[in-house]
């Protein structure tokens, strides 16, 4: 636990701190009284009701739309079925800025609908609140269907002998033993669309704004920082309820029942209403998730003079409205480069804090699972403007290196890496590792040749996932990526705030190279994906 404990302690605790401490003390005292000049306030109170009240609405909305999702995926066996788990995996590891981008390609104005229809989502909630649909519809298919897939269809089937209809059978058998799985996924879309910043900073405009984009603007547009620092221990104050209560509801569900593998529970669609709910599912999936992507590949190749490689190919100069001080396309060689790094610094940290949670209990490591988990709903740009004001004197002083990229992304890719090796970690049984000790192995040899051959595949899945979110890292690296050195999230945020043609396409371009660096990333995981029960 030391290794884990002490990279949050100095890259999320102490930048945390200092940007809070900052903000509360002055002339050296602390300075309580913003607290409640703060939360008074009508429009921090406005943002704030906006906030939950658009996070609810997006949870329900993903939520009833996802469902049949999750029983597809988990109970239907049809071809193509792991492609289409990846391609509803990649708006989840997409920036949330390529996501607004994608978007506002479909729905803004001059987009697709506006040209097809005349209609135009940009102007109300709705683009905000399908946008996060979108964003996470694979967190319940892949959280509940996950699950699902390995409940024992035997007890449902009882009931139906036992005279219930399908509908009351699903209500009083099923829907029971998914209730701790369907609570842990509503608090994660919670917790994401709580902290939502690049969906609304693309979307939502002047009207609507949440938490994080108002933690925002006080920080890096009115240097404001007693206000964001009373946002911000707000922001921390409802993820860490949020995450007490995921905790509870995650051990809830690991005793609620005894699974089977969830190989002998798909089958072929029988029956009518089986193929159309496949057929509803599809639909679903084409319109909300498959149109906004190839809507987005469409404008980059949609150039002056029609369809080509225009936008492209103006990457590889340099800009002349001067956004960039090099040539955009370096952002992808930056954010690879980064990408690796953080993926390396996430298995260690993830990997030595994983196994630190599988041989201990009891309360305190279960707050220490919690402390793992805080940077996924802490708000970034705290993280990215604290590293900036914390880690600039020795023996950490390092405002001008590179690796401050890394450091900040590894921090979103750790929760990921626990929560894939974890469950795996669990399933292997001890009495292997005792075995092995009792016959001379050390215990780093038992290690290598004992868990690790049993952990291999768990653990590329997790540096799949760890590497593809690094990618996608957008809160704090806006904050601490140099302007020679851009990533790809910055470089699309960059550019879609620059007015012209020519930026707006090679947004597009730049977005649809990182979508399809994504997809490849998740269709390699589909070929080496675990069968076991994890949280995502």
């Amino acid at each position: 636990m030391a290794v884990p404990a002490a990279f949050f302690v100095l890259f999320f605790g102490y930048p945390v701190a200092a940007i809070v401490g900052r903000g509360l003390r002055q002339g050296g005292h602390w300075n309580l009284d913003i607290v409640g000049r703060v939360l008074s306030d009508p429009d921090i109170l406005q943002v704030l009701w906006f906030t939950v009240w658009q996070a609810a609405a997006s949870t329900a909305l993903t939520l009833a739309l996802a469902l049949p999702g999750a029983y597809v995926f988990a109970r239907l066996r049809f071809p193509g079925k792991g492609l289409l788990r990846a391609v509803v995996t990649v708006p989840f590891v997409l920036p949330t800025v390529v996501a607004g981008s994608a978007f506002l390609a479909l729905g803004g104005r001059g987009g697709a609908l506006d040209e097809w229809f005349g209609l135009r989502l940009d102007t109300s909630v709705w683009a905000v609140l399908l946008a996060h649909v979108f964003f996470n519809y694979a967190v319940v298919v892949r959280t509940v269907g996950g699950f699902w897939a390995q409940l024992d269809p035997r007890q449902e089937e009882a009931a139906r002998v036992l005279g219930a209809g399908r509908l009351a059978a699903w209500r009083r058998v099923t829907l029971p033993a998914l209730a701790p799985s369907l609570g842990a996924a509503a608090l994660i879309v919670f917790l994401f669309t709580f902290t939502s910043f690049g969906v609304i900073q693309v979307l939502g405009g002047p009207r609507f704004a949440t938490l994080e984009v108002e933690i925002y603007r006080q920080t890096a547009t009115l240097l404001e920082l007693p206000t964001a620092a009373v946002l911000t221990l707000t922001q921390f104050a409802a993820v860490a309820a949020l995450l007490a209560v995921h905790a509870w509801s995650v051990r809830k569900r690991e005793s609620a029942l005894s699974l089977v593998p969830a190989e002998r529970t798909a089958r072929r669609p029988e029956g009518p209403a089986q193929w159309a709910v496949l057929w509803s599912v599809l639909a679903v999936i084409a319109l909300l998730i498959v149109l906004p992507l190839a809507v987005l590949v469409e404008r980059a190749f949609n150039g002056p003079d029609g369809y080509g490689l225009a936008f492209f190919r103006a990457l590889g100069s340099q800009s002349e409205s001067g956004t960039f001080v090099v040539a955009p396309a370096a952002a992808i060689g930056n954010s690879l480069a980064y990408a690796a790094a953080a993926t390396l610094i996430a298995l260690v940290v993830g990997g030595l804090a994983a196994a630190a949670l599988t041989r201990r209990a009891g309360r305190l490591v279960r707050g220490f699972d919690a402390l793992l988990m805080l940077p996924l709903g802490t708000s970034a740009v705290t993280v990215g403007f604290g590293f900036l004001i914390a880690l600039d004197e020795p023996p950490l002083d390092l405002r001008s290196s590179w690796f401050l990229v890394p450091l900040a992304q590894a921090l979103v890719g750790v929760p990921f890496v626990i929560r894939t090796l974890l469950p795996v970690l669990r399933s292997v049984d001890v009495r292997l590792r005792e075995a092995a000790a009792v016959l001379g192995a050390s215990p780093l040899r038992a290690w290598r040749e004992v868990e690790l051959p049993l952990v291999g595949r768990a653990l590329l899945v997790s540096a799949g996932f760890a590497f593809a979110v690094s990618l996608g890292e957008f809160g704090a690296t806006v904050f601490i990526a140099r302007p020679d050195a851009p990533t790809l999230p910055v470089a699309v945020a960059r550019m879609l705030g620059r007015a012209g043609e020519m930026n707006y396409g090679q947004a597009m371009a730049l977005s649809t190279i990182l979508m399809l660096v994504c997809a490849g990333v998740l269709l390699a995981l589909e070929r080496v994906r675990t069968h076991s029960p994890g949280e995502f």
